[in-house]
């Protein structure tokens, strides 16, 4: 239903023309896209994880588009440079992408050297270190591979029936809500890694399967067009930890321990999940603190001149799995539809 709801928003903005109006009004001086996994389509009938890829084909005509429009697409540096120095001449995007998966080399990264075009990449470290917990694709191997599952919630054993398509997403989608609503991470993690052992997935895997190791990485930053960016070490959702002084550590661990490898202390950083839930007041000021020059998030948004004095919660813009047309894109990057979506409050830092 919600899918139906933001297609239906986006197709009326689009075939009535009014992103083209609302554009100058509302489009900001540029954006940032989000993107994570880019490979070929998968037959699964159950992909709870499908907004998080796209196919070559669908990020090849993105970046086409991006090449002969009006704008200029630029690095996290020369973004940062533009809010100081105030040069918004020229509307811009930057491209980036979270986590560090394998298929970025196989498939986006040999499209983007193509096209010329700068892009960043934000790594939790503990990703190619091989002991991160991607427990959100666990969660879908777990669901994925049973026809029955029992996991205790609210301290009772309890069991669901996951046969079929509908079971599996419908449960995916329930338990997904509970993780999310636990007060702290490792409540979640916890709750995860019990499935897991019950259900016969091996999540330590998932890392090695899905992620880039080290030597990739560092291939990839001795390309002038990569940035490599800090996504904490662990990949936590940072809001969650109670230990302040731990939150802190997560985003500066993680910056030192790219700088040890790739010899270039990271001046950007992305806070996992990205959404209100995970990233506040408190962690855009510790970012400020350590002196990062830009700190994304996922809310939704472009980008305004007054994101100048809030360099640290930077809104982007995700190029979603479950809506790879063209023209949901034109419309997000129009801000028309996220200014909606925000109530037209041009900054949200709250």
């Amino acid at each position: 239903m919600k899918q139906t709801i933001i297609r239906t928003g986006l197709e009326t903005l689009y075939f009535t023309g009014m992103h083209h109006v609302m554009r100058p009004l509302l489009g900001g001086v540029g954006a940032i896209l989000t993107l994570h996994h880019v490979r070929p389509a998968r037959p699964d009938a159950f992909q709870p994880n499908h907004l998080l890829e796209v196919t070559p084909e669908f990020l090849e005509r993105l970046l086409r588009r991006l090449k002969r429009a009006a704008l200029d697409v630029i690095s996290l540096d020369e973004m940062h440079a533009r809010f100081i120095g105030g040069d918004f001449k020229r509307r811009f995007v930057c491209i980036t992408f979270d986590d560090g998966y394998k298929d970025l080399m196989s498939f986006a990264y040999p499209l983007l050297k193509k096209y010329q075009l700068p892009f960043a990449l934000y790594i939790p470290t503990s990703f190619p270190d091989r002991l991160g917990e991607l427990w959100w694709v666990a969660l879908e191997a777990v669901i994925a591979r049973n026809s029955r599952i029992g996991m205790v919630v609210n301290g009772t054993d309890q069991y669901f029936a996951s046969g079929t398509v509908k079971e599996k997403r419908d449960l995916y989608d329930q338990i997904y809500r509970y993780l999310r609503s636990m007060k702290t991470e490792e409540e979640l993690r916890s709750a995860v890694r019990d499935l897991c052992a019950c259900h016969g997935v091996n999540i330590a895997s998932l890392c090695s399967e899905l992620c880039m190791d080290w030597q990739a990485i560092i291939d990839l930053a001795a390309d002038p067009l990569v940035t490599i960016s800090a996504h904490t070490v662990n990949h936590n959702m940072l809001k969650k930890m109670a230990d302040e002084a731990a939150m802190r550590a997560e985003m500066e661990m993680s910056r030192s321990v790219l700088e040890a490898a790739l010899g270039k202390r990271p001046g950007h950083l992305a806070y996992p999940v990205g959404d209100p839930t995970s990233a506040g007041p408190r962690e855009f000021r510790i970012a400020a603190e350590l002196g990062f020059k830009t700190a994304v998030t996922t809310r939704p948004g472009v980008l305004f001149k007054a994101h100048r004095d809030h360099l640290t919660a930077l809104p982007r813009i995700s190029v979603n799995g479950d809506f790879q047309q063209q023209r949901y894109l034109k419309v997000l990057m129009s801000g028309a539809a996220t200014a909606m979506w925000n109530g037209f409050r041009r900054v949200n830092a709250a």
